[in-house]
């Protein structure tokens, strides 16, 4: 039995097959469910979502939904924890590293003689490398530009160095996170550059990233932006550009909205927040990752609660996963075009 389950429902308690969701689903509006009933579906015996009826062995009792949410909060925390840990020693070890890359003329030398990767300490080092670096671009530049709404003197910063590039032709490509499409000095930055910017966004992105004519890239090497790496290696640059391009074509041109929800009174960030949540993330980490405040990520949160009937963060995560919100904007398959909101009296979400 063991075994048949495990090749035929290959997941996990977070990610229920749709045989075990429904049996599951009846057993917890029921109290109960026939054995027999549960045979096609192994995998909720061996998740412990479903048990044996002490009383009657020819039934099974469900697991309550509460407890199986704090076993999968609990698992994702010690894999959190266990992956800070790990980020922990890899910082660690790079500090080190640079310590000793500094003493150094390059880390390393290409054939040409030019650094393959160069630890750049200090704003004023950084701006006259990317002075450099766009002195020589003829043909394009790529940015991820991570965060909310674009300071003005972010943009201020670039602007001079935008507009050389504009002036010799160079295509420019830029991917913001949604929340950027909100600030007037990117659409005011975007409409002085014209047809030279292609520009779209995603719900997140990843840390900052500028490449040049597909030969040098720049990203940060610590939390406030004081140093950086310039990367000249052919492998490490391809590798960036891989990423940038299929970042690109996942995310939506600036021109375009954003796609509904396809649940009334649920915004797009909020559909983001919501899949968030489902995968055990905290307040602050979600508004990072959103490029938004603390303060405005609990606020959407309040709405989903409202929205969705919720009188806690618990009833919060059944109510997302009812309609369907567990899941990223985009991911997976298509949503339908309405989704009505769970029943707030169902048993099943009490």
């Amino acid at each position: 039995m063991a075994g048949h389950g495990t090749e035929e429902h290959p997941h996990g308690a977070d990610r229920l097959c749709a045989a075990g969701d429904r049996v599951y689903s009846r057993a917890v509006r029921r109290g109960r469910v026939l054995r027999r009933d549960a045979d096609a579906v192994p995998c909720l015996l061996e998740l412990a979502l479903l048990h044996p009826d002490p009383d009657d062995m020819d039934w099974l009792v469900p697991t309550a939904p509460q407890e199986v949410m704090t076993r999968l909060l609990r698992g994702v925390y010690d894999e959190v924890t266990d992956s800070q840990r790990r980020m922990g020693s890899a910082v660690a070890a790079f500090e080190w590293y640079a310590g000793l890359g500094r003493h150094l003329q390059a880390v390393s030398v290409s054939a040409e003689g030019t650094a393959a990767i160069r630890v750049l300490d200090g704003l004023s080092r950084i701006q006259a490398a990317m002075d450099e670096a766009t002195e020589a671009c003829t043909q394009e530049v790529l940015t991820v530009q991570p965060g909310g709404i674009r300071r003005e003197s972010e943009l201020t910063e670039g602007l001079h160095r935008a507009v050389a590039l504009r002036g010799r032709g160079v295509r420019m490509r830029d991917l913001y996170t949604h929340v950027a499409r909100h600030g007037q000095g990117l659409l005011n930055y975007l409409e002085l550059m014209g047809d030279a910017v292609e520009a779209r966004s995603l719900d997140e992105v990843i840390d900052r990233l500028i490449l040049f004519d597909r030969t040098v890239a720049f990203i940060p090497a610590n939390a406030d932006r004081t140093m950086a790496l310039e990367l000249r290696h052919p492998a490490l640059v391809e590798y960036l550009l891989t990423v940038f391009e299929r970042l690109w074509r996942l995310a939506i041109p600036l021109t375009a909205p954003l796609p509904e929800t396809g649940i009334e009174g649920i915004s797009h960030r909020e559909q983001s927040i919501a899949a968030l949540l489902a995968e055990g993330h905290q307040d602050a980490v979600i508004a990072e990752r959103l490029g938004i405040s603390v303060r405005t990520c609990r606020a959407h949160i309040a709405r989903l609660s409202e929205t969705l009937g919720a009188a806690s963060r618990t009833q919060l995560g059944v109510r997302i996963a009812q309609v369907g919100l567990d899941r990223p904007p985009g991911g997976g398959s298509a949503a339908p075009a309405a989704v009505s909101l769970p029943d707030q009296g169902s048993p099943s979400v009490r």
